[in-house]
């Protein structure tokens, strides 16, 4: 276990439900935009540009991944491959990027969307602007000198943001993107718990939040996509629910 996700999980695990509790509610405060609407932005007529899925006809949802990469991550990843499904990692920098270089790798070779999750998951709301640009910069370098590729999207740690960590987003050229559906994965190591979660929450355009990081997400995760499937769901990354439209930088992103 590293040391991140031991100081998530003591330390942030008592608060984080009300945490996220409250994150989910304050993001009701919080302009956003959903997938629908980005797709119905783009030039009329345009194609997806994502390979053959195109989420204005099918039934897409996305399948997100907080706070990686973990020593869990590589099953992950062989999952995800055996089931022919992409996902986007919001990755830490901190213990995670700087421990699993060859995770990050893998993902962006696999055909993941690769993000941010910041550096050290401080609450952005709760720290000056200068440490905010330092958040998020510092993994975006470290996942563009890894994949070749600079990260435009970030989740906020507990998806705490306002308009000033917008208007930094927008700088970074980076858009924040939130989630509809949560499994709690951070209060529990019942896999059939977090699947029965997020098949309750689960809908279209969803952007389904997860962590492996915690030892009962990874099992849940074979279980949960074979029954969208069998739902109809096509799993896309945030990118591809959104096409043809694009993130834009300083823009909050949620179903």
């Amino acid at each position: 276990m590293s040391e991140t996700t031991q100081r998530l999980r003591p330390a942030a695990l008592a608060s984080a439900a009300l945490g996220l509790a409250l994150a989910l509610s304050g993001c009701a405060q919080v302009d956003t935009t959903s997938p629908s609407t980005a797709r119905a932005e783009a030039v009329h007529g345009s194609p997806a540009k994502f390979g053959t899925v195109d989420c204005r006809r099918a039934k897409c949802i996305a399948l997100t991944f907080d706070a990686g990469p973990s020593e869990n991550s590589a099953r992950l990843l062989d999952i995800l491959k055996q089931k022919k499904v992409p996902a986007t990692f919001f990755l830490l920098g901190k213990n995670h990027i700087e421990k699993y270089p060859e995770l990050v790798k893998r993902m962006a070779a696999e055909g993941h969307e690769v993000a941010s999750h910041t550096w050290d998951h401080k609450i952005l709301t709760k720290i000056p602007d200068a440490e905010v640009r330092d958040e998020l910069k510092r993994p975006n370098d470290a996942i563009e000198r890894l994949t070749g590729h600079r990260p435009t999207l970030v989740r906020p740690p507990q998806g705490r943001t306002d308009s000033d960590i917008h208007k930094i987003a927008k700088e970074q050229g980076l858009a924040e993107v939130l989630w509809s559906v949560t499994a709690k994965d951070y209060t529990t190591n019942d896999s059939a718990l977090i699947k029965k979660r997020v098949l309750e929450q689960s809908d279209r355009d969803g952007i389904i939040l997860l962590h492996d990081i915690y030892p009962g997400t990874v099992p849940a995760a074979p279980g949960i996509i074979d029954a969208l499937k069998e739902r109809g769901y096509v799993f896309v990354t945030v990118p591809q629910l959104l096409a043809p439209g694009k993130a834009e930088p300083g823009k909050v992103y949620r179903p």
